[in-house]
């Protein structure tokens, strides 16, 4: 294939993208009587999150998933997990040089170190299939595949996000608040009864002044040391409480992740497609469930188009606010869109040099592309959760999304381009 009809084909499902998002940011304007509504874009997410994406994730999983093929993907939990661990280094690296303010010091970790690894993915990389002349064989089978690598990819990327990501902003936002808190108690005392003209500051009357010694004073001397060693054996133990506290709370939100709707479906998609018995009840012209299947199918078709709306209307939010640096956001864009997926590609073309990913090259492409993917929406949600960094996060996710309309087309025409 030539050069413009690669680039054809990687940027159609890009503008399908910015057409639906940017209809969806109309949509929450008072243009459209603000029909996305932060109320119900928060309704619409959990209809997504709870009804639409398992069935999409099931339906897909049952149909187009073997045991094999779970065998042969076992290099993608490795690949999103290097994605977050890299990208979290030189997120560090960025602050280390940059040395924002400690408000947006979590945010440009969890930007660069956390992709968009469910929304995006399941949008993009199966419209790629839907384009003519593609790459990768077959357009129901590679559409079949397509579906399943980027629900794959969604179950992995929300159990990170939720657990390396999740911490990552909280610490940055407990500390910002423990050095907010402790800047109001250090704020001069502005008592109206005090004066900072006092006799002892003067040094007046000293010679008229006694000092009064009792033995009351020994006592509450010895009581006060015995309560101070009370209070460091009660510190000790709150940092032990604190630290076990902190595990079990990450403990409850992976386990919370791993019981998600997506996750379920995720395992049960597995479960259905792995045992044969299993999947000749619900797949095939002449299966007796099939009608579930049909069903789920149906549900399914429904998450891409809400998705790409929802995407749309939640970046709306940062176009009302300015309070993060260019240079910080250029470093966050050149980062996270254009360095990590240059390691990231050395990382897939040295492992399928070894001859160990599976053969069909839509694998390799996934793979390079969750290095690609811009910041994850759930950043947002985190943000909010903690009350630190709101606007600054809507701004960085804002230009993020606006860069990554150019760099996802020139990342998928250059793959395209390697991979054919």
């Amino acid at each position: 294939m030539g050069f413009l009809q690669l680039l054809e084909v990687a940027s159609m499902p890009v503008i399908q993208v910015l057409l639906i998002s940017a209809l969806g940011a109309f949509m929450a304007t008072q243009y459209f009587n603000n029909l996305l509504s932060p109320d119900f874009r928060k309704s619409l997410n959990k209809v997504v999150f709870i009804v639409f994406t398992p069935s999409l994730v099931f339906a897909s999983f049952a149909k187009s998933v073997s045991l094999e093929d779970m065998i042969s993907w076992w290099f993608m939990p490795v690949n999103v997990g290097l994605t977050f661990l890299i990208g979290g280094i030189l997120g560090w690296i960025l602050v280390k040089l940059l040395r924002p303010n400690l408000k947006v010091e979590g945010l440009i970790i969890a930007s660069c170190s956390s992709g968009n690894m469910g929304n995006l993915p399941i949008v993009i990389i199966p419209a790629i299939c839907n384009e003519k002349g593609g790459p990768f064989g077959a357009r129901d089978v590679c559409h079949s595949n397509a579906l399943s690598y980027a629900s794959f990819s969604m179950a992995l990327g929300g159990i990170f996000i939720w657990t390396y990501t999740y911490q990552t902003i909280k610490s940055r936002s407990l500390k910002f608040k423990a050095l907010e808190a402790a800047e109001i108690l250090k704020a001069p005392n502005k008592d109206l009864d005090g004066n900072a003209d006092t006799p002892l500051l003067k040094g007046k009357d000293n010679e008229n002044t006694a000092i009064e010694v009792s033995p009351s004073s020994y006592i509450e001397d010895s009581e006060s040391q015995i309560i101070d060693e009370q209070d460091q054996s009660i510190v000790l133990k709150k940092e032990k409480q604190s630290f076990f506290n902190r595990m079990i709370e990450v403990l409850s939100h992976l386990l919370a992740e791993l019981m998600s709707p997506p996750a379920i479906a995720t395992f049960f998609g597995f479960l259905f497609g792995a045992v044969a018995w299993l999947r000749n009840l619900i797949i095939g012209d002449n299966a007796p469930f099939s009608v579930i299947q049909d069903t789920l199918e149906l549900l399914g078709n429904g998450t891409i188009p809400c998705i790409t709306l929802l995407l749309g209307g939640n970046l709306t939010a940062g176009l009302k606010s300015s309070s993060v640096k260019p240079l910080t956001l250029i470093s966050i864009i050149i980062t996270r869109l254009f360095v990590l997926p240059v390691i990231g590609l050395f990382i897939v073309k040295a492992v399928a040099s070894f001859g160990i990913l599976p053969v069909d090259p839509l694998f390799q492409y996934t793979l390079v592309m969750q290095y690609a993917m811009p910041p994850a929406m759930n950043i947002s949600t985190m943000a909010q959760l903690f009350d630190v960094g709101n606007e600054e996060c809507s701004v960085i996710l804002l230009w993020t999304y606006s860069a990554a309309a150019i760099a996802l087309t020139s990342w998928s025409t250059f793959l395209l381009w390697l991979l054919s």
